[in-house]
């Protein structure tokens, strides 16, 4: 049942300022979204790897918790259990996968082709967690595709770098 009542701040957040709107594919503009603010903050502030990396956990860390309340809301306003045009969930999982990247294109393309891999494919356990009541569902199966990004990224990364 969909109600008529939109929480302005939760939808807002939750479409990440509109991109879920865009078709097709909203959640790749979500994880795009992502990745274009983390490189122009990268080469903006131009922090060591260090304070870069610290700074994107932090902010994923902060999208993750106040994702989980404004995906709950969107998804019961809209009524439907994980609305498509919710990419919040993108947003938080993206940035965990950038998180020890280098901000260079070749690493952040790299992040956001791994990540939307997984997060479309979701392979085990992180389909398990879709199962969760509500936002943390939502966004806890984005965000546990993030940290396998991450692992896989950084793998791949230093393999690459190693016998290339």
């Amino acid at each position: 049942m969909t109600t008529k009542r939109k929480t302005r701040w939760a939808w807002a957040l939750g479409t990440f300022f509109g991109a879920g709107y865009l078709k097709p594919g909203p959640g790749t503009y979500g994880s795009i979204a992502a990745v274009l603010l983390w490189y122009a903050a990268a080469h903006a502030f131009a922090p060591g790897a260090t304070i870069l990396a610290l700074a994107t956990a932090l902010a994923a860390i902060i999208v993750t918790i106040v994702g989980i309340p404004a995906s709950t809301i969107v998804a019961r306003e809209s009524g439907r259990k994980d609305p498509g045009f919710v990419v919040i969930d993108e947003v938080a999982g993206q940035l965990f996968a950038l998180i020890l990247m280098r901000p260079d294109w070749q690493h952040a393309a790299l992040a956001l082709v791994l990540f939307r891999l997984f997060d479309i494919t979701k392979p085990q356990p992180i389909r398990s967690l879709e199962a969760l009541p509500e936002g943390t569902g939502i966004m806890l199966d984005d965000v546990a595709a993030g940290i396998i990004t991450l692992i896989s990224g950084v793998l791949i990364s230093h393999l690459a770098h190693r016998f290339l």
